[in-house]
């Protein structure tokens, strides 16, 4: 589905990107029917890219892809990306999104995740290799765990706990960001890593174990129910417009400055999460009571990226103040709700 709202930001991401830069290009985005895979989709289909989309929805929502079937420049390959081969093709571009992201959802299927970030990003490693071109890893500000360094830099090695309920997710992250890191060095491939802060905006999902901090707080707030917390709601994120993201991301993958690097891209304003949810509240003109539930095992206390490197190398540093950004996410969730 492609709604106003979603074609509008659209339009505005590719009135800051080069015209002609992604343009007739064949481009691979496995996990593209995901909140981040399908906004790079639509952005790159509307730029003329030819969009080879690898998704076996385990948590995608073919909603967010459906307009794009039948179009000439988009294709769609439904398959586990462990089982993706050279059979698929060439192309001058690899991005490999492919992932459970929601914590209570990888929690409930940690080997999954564990071999997408693992057997997955090989296979897509080797479509790059075997086309000789830009390979972009989809990591995660999780590879940082519950870091003692604020704001964190790229250089962070990481507080993880390794056999904790996160670290399916987190091990998976830095175990891909190490695989990228060898077939740079040994076989040459030129390989980005981008190291994703929370990113939110329409098309994040907010039922159930997908249900994540902003869009789940919006739902609550909309529908009247009790906004839930975990812990006391001084835990803080860095919360990155949808719009911002996907600028950053594409920089990333054309910057002649970014071969072989690790970039944080995020937001550096850092929120609380109880100051979310009174936000939220407010901006939803919402009666709804904001209350506790216990902290989940592991969960970060903080989170507020360095992105000196980002502006450095990719020219980039995110727009959208978080306040706007919840405006017109709760216009989605309006019009998707039929409010």
């Amino acid at each position: 589905m492609l709604d106003h709202i979603i074609k509008n930001d659209i339009d505005t991401i590719l009135q800051k990107l080069d015209a002609n830069i992604f343009k007739g290009k064949r481009v691979l985005i496995t996990g593209g029917a995901g909140f981040l895979g399908s906004w790079l989709c639509d952005t790159l289909v509307t730029h003329g890219s030819k969009v080879h989309c690898i998704d076996n929805f385990s948590t995608s929502l073919k909603t967010n892809i459906d307009h794009l079937l039948g179009l000439s420049n988009f294709h769609l390959i439904e398959t586990d990306v462990e089982e993706i081969n050279a059979d698929v093709g060439k192309f001058d571009l690899v991005m490999h999104l492919a992932s459970r992201a929601s914590p209570s959802d990888y929690q409930n299927h940690p080997i999954e995740t564990l071999t997408a970030n693992s057997i997955g990003t090989m296979n897509a490693l080797e479509l790059a290799r075997n086309s000789n071109v830009i390979f972009l890893y989809a990591s995660s500000s999780e590879v940082y765990g519950d870091t003692e360094v604020i704001p964190t830099l790229e250089d962070y090695p990481g507080k993880v706990n390794t056999t904790g309920p996160r670290s399916c997710y987190e091990e998976g992250k830095r175990f891909g960001e190490a695989l990228c890191t060898a077939y740079h060095r040994q076989h040459g491939v030129d390989t980005r890593i981008a190291r994703i802060f929370n990113t939110y905006g329409p098309r994040l999902r907010e039922e159930g174990e997908y249900g994540r901090a902003i869009p789940r707080f919006i739902d609550q707030a909309l529908k009247g129910e009790d906004i839930t917390v975990y812990g006391n709601g001084t835990q803080t994120r860095a919360f990155c417009y949808i719009t911002d993201a996907v600028l950053g991301i594409l920089n990333l993958a054309t910057s002649h400055k970014a071969k072989g690097e690790n970039i944080n891209i995020g937001n550096p304003q850092e929120t609380k999460i109880i100051d979310l949810a009174h936000l939220v509240k407010r901006l939803t003109n919402s009666n709804s009571k904001i209350t506790f539930q216990p902290l989940p095992q592991d969960d970060p206390k903080r989170r507020n990226p360095d992105i000196t490197k980002a502006k450095l190398l990719l020219n980039w540093q995110p727009k959208v103040p978080l306040e706007e950004g919840l405006n017109k996410t709760i216009k989605w969730f309006k019009l998707k709700l039929g409010l």
